[in-house]
């Protein structure tokens, strides 16, 4: 049964009001109608929680896409595998594994499991929805390069088969782009509907459409009943709006609140969180006036990463040495000097398009800022702002000279290959910068045959090398996203991977019991 719920306020009109300027005793009455119209939301004692999510759902929540990020942040489709705060495989819908050639693995299937409309886990659907990610076109970016057979094991473990040697599969099965869902998910047309199709202690029961998601709590998770009634998700991607959503109470968790907002906030409602996410201008190798080294070159020594570290970011992130940040402790220590790179040239005032999408509040200014010192620099910049989900397309199809990305780095697998195959390799499906070189495909071969250790640590930099020495990516800063949450909020994750945000030990709390 879809169940409907009703926000006591638009977001929409949130943003209207706080761009008319609320005072703050406004705020004050907003905290007392909000806490009492929380009181109404509540099912059998159990209170649901509202949640400001940044971006809205690109393929109507297709968990094939990246999509299936909100899926796993409301904990309602689970993987085979999670990874732990170091990145290692553990134990979800696989109880355990094992690696039988270098090309083959086995997974044992969790018992008395139950999708969300009531039909079993078993080897045979998980077979199923694995290789419907294999098919997919596109495929999951964490498939990238990988050639996999899956085929059931008897009623209890699965047979993952892959073309080469990959130490990674494990770490591959934990992107909740591979999660498991119930076959009436998995449509004729090639579409999936993830609506009462997981295994999570929520189950999504509504989806409307690029405004808002509603779940209920799952009273037959096979693990740890949810201590909330549900969770109400709004997809609010201006940056004020969810400002003011937390400050007035009309969230109780928000996601990516602006720098810009923090100092209107109270302080005990923020939360930073190292990312391994890195804001990167993106450089076309392919066509356009940046497909020159030299001019690539020129642009590179053009930024001042210091600058929008102080300005845009108000000094909260961290200057970028790399593609990868300071979330990754061991990066920093294993680098040297990149070498290789051309002299830069004058541009002669030469005309580059610069692009970037307004759903993160900070890229469309760190843009003005960028264009500034481009131009100082002698190129004569456009920019071009658009919501992602109207600039995705062209920034894939290299119609950009120069794009700015906020881009996280571990996103899928916990193991930073994954994402520079997927943006550097030739084949790559996030290939912005149109990359495509012998010395960076040898690299990324190098470090992706290798098991986890030093050995692939040391290789995975040498690969980062290989990438800076084209100036196909110029890595600016590391993002630390800040995180809102109410005071009455418990148990909210703060994920550096952004795979979970309410998961079923979140709760709510009365006042009283703060």
């Amino acid at each position: 049964m879809t169940l409907r719920h009703v926000l006591p306020l638009p977001f929409a009109m949130l943003s209207l009001a706080m761009l008319a300027g609320c005072q703050q005793e406004d705020s004050d009455t907003a905290k007392t109608e909000t806490a009492e119209t929380a009181e109404a939301t509540t099912e059998q004692g159990d209170p649901r929680i509202r949640v400001a999510m940044l971006q809205p759902p690109r393929s109507g929540l297709n968990p094939l896409t990246d999509d299936a990020f909100k899926l796993s942040r409301w904990s309602t489709a689970e993987t085979l595998i999670r990874l732990d705060a170091d990145g290692s495989p553990q134990p979800f819908l696989a109880t355990e594994w094992e690696r039988l050639d270098p090309r083959t693995w086995r997974f044992a299937i969790r018992d008395d499991v139950i999708f969300h409309d009531g039909t079993p886990l078993t080897a045979k659907r998980v077979v199923a929805s694995l290789t419907a990610a294999t098919n997919a076109a596109p495929k999951p970016r964490i498939l990238d390069g990988v050639d996999m057979v899956i085929e059931a094991d008897g009623d209890d473990a699965v047979i993952v088969r892959t073309a080469e040697s990959d130490p990674l599969v494990p770490n591959r099965l934990s992107s909740p782009q591979l999660a498991i869902l119930a076959e009436q998910a998995y449509r004729d047309n090639g579409t999936v509907n993830p609506i009462e199709a997981g295994t999570g202690p929520f189950v999504l029961e509504e989806i409307n459409g690029t405004q808002s998601a509603h779940l209920d709590r799952f009273e037959d998770y096979w693990g740890e009943r949810a201590e909330l009634a549900g969770i109400d998700a709004d997809y609010v991607p201006d940056g004020t709006a969810r400002g003011a959503a937390l400050r007035t109470g009309e969230a109780d968790v928000v996601e990516a609140v602006p720098v810009s907002q923090v100092a209107l906030i109270d302080p005990e409602l923020i939360h930073e969180v190292p990312m391994p996410r890195t804001n990167t201008l993106y450089l076309n190798t392919e066509s356009g006036p940046l497909a020159d080294p030299a001019l690539r070159a020129t642009a590179r020594e053009a930024v001042d990463r210091e600058a929008i570290v102080r300005t845009v970011y108000e000094g909260r992130a961290d200057v970028a040495n790399g593609l990868l940040g300071p979330a990754l402790q061991w990066a920093d220590g294993l680098r040297s000097p990149v070498e290789g790179r051309p002299e830069p040239k004058d541009p002669n005032g030469v005309a580059i398009t610069l692009g970037t999408f307004t759903d993160r509040a900070e890229l469309p200014e760190v843009a003005v800022l960028l264009e500034q010192q481009l131009e100082a620099a002698g190129f004569d910049v456009q920019q071009e702002v658009r919501q992602y989900a109207h600039i995705e397309a062209d920034m894939l199809a290299g119609e950009f000279d120069a794009f700015i990305l906020s881009r996280a780095t571990m996103l899928d697998s916990g193991d930073p290959v994954a994402y520079m195959v997927s943006d550097f390799a030739c084949e790559g499906s996030f290939n912005i910068a149109q990359l495509c070189d012998p010395e960076v495909e040898a690299a990324l071969e190098k470090a992706a045959d290798l098991a986890p250790g030093e050995a692939r640590r040391e290789a995975i930099i040498d690969a980062e090398a290989a990438i800076l020495a084209t100036d196909a990516a110029v890595p600016m800063l590391h993002e630390r996203v800040i995180q809102g949450e109410s005071t009455r909020v418990e148990g909210a994750v703060r994920d550096p991977r952004e795979r979970e945000l309410i998961n079923e030990h979140t709760r709510l709390i009365d006042d009283g019991d703060a």
